[in-house]
C-alpha cells in the first residue's frame, strides 16, 4: 500500500512539473526565435508641423524616432523620391529634420518614414500628409 501512493505522488510530480515548464513564457534570449515581448519597436514621434497642417513650399520638417538602430537605418521619402536628412544624436532618441522640395506647390503631400529596428517585425513605418500653398 505504501509502495503504489509513493508511485503516484511520484507520477504526480512528474506531470504537474512537465505542465510547469511548458506554461512558463519563453524569455526572448538564447536564439527564442524573436518574441514579440522580446523586440524593441522603432516609435516616430513629435512630427512637426502636424498631419494636415498647411505649410509652404520648400518647409521644414521634423520628427523623433527611438528603438531605432542608428542614422543610417532611417529613412523618409516623399512620392518614393528620398529626401536628404540630417540626424540628431539626443542620447535616447534621433531628431530628424528636412525640407519638403520646393517644386511640390497647390497640393497634398506625404511624408514617409521608415526606421529599422534589430527584428523586421519591430520596424515602425510612419507618415503624415500635408497640405501645400503657393
Amino acid at each position: 500500500m505504501q509502495i503504489t501512493k509513493l508511485l503516484a505522488l511520484l507520477l504526480t510530480m512528474l506531470f504537474c512539473n512537465a505542465g510547469w515548464g511548458q506554461a512558463m513564457p519563453s524569455h526572448g534570449g538564447h536564439g527564442s526565435g524573436g518574441d514579440d515581448s522580446a523586440c524593441i519597436k522603432a516609435k516616430i514621434t513629435r512630427f512637426k508641423p502636424e498631419h494636415l497642417s498647411t505649410v509652404a513650399p520648400g518647409a521644414e520638417f521634423q520628427f523623433a524616432v527611438s528603438g531605432s538602430n542608428g542614422p543610417g537605418h532611417i529613412h523618409v521619402s516623399i512620392r518614393q523620391e528620398p529626401v536628404p536628412l540630417t540626424v540628431e544624436n539626443k542620447d535616447t532618441f534621433y531628431l530628424v529634420k528636412g525640407k519638403l522640395p520646393d517644386t511640390i506647390k497647390n497640393e497634398m503631400v506625404r511624408i514617409s518614414v521608415k526606421a529599422k529596428s534589430k527584428f523586421t517585425k519591430c520596424d515602425a513605418d510612419e507618415g503624415v500628409l500635408l497640405k501645400v500653398s503657393e
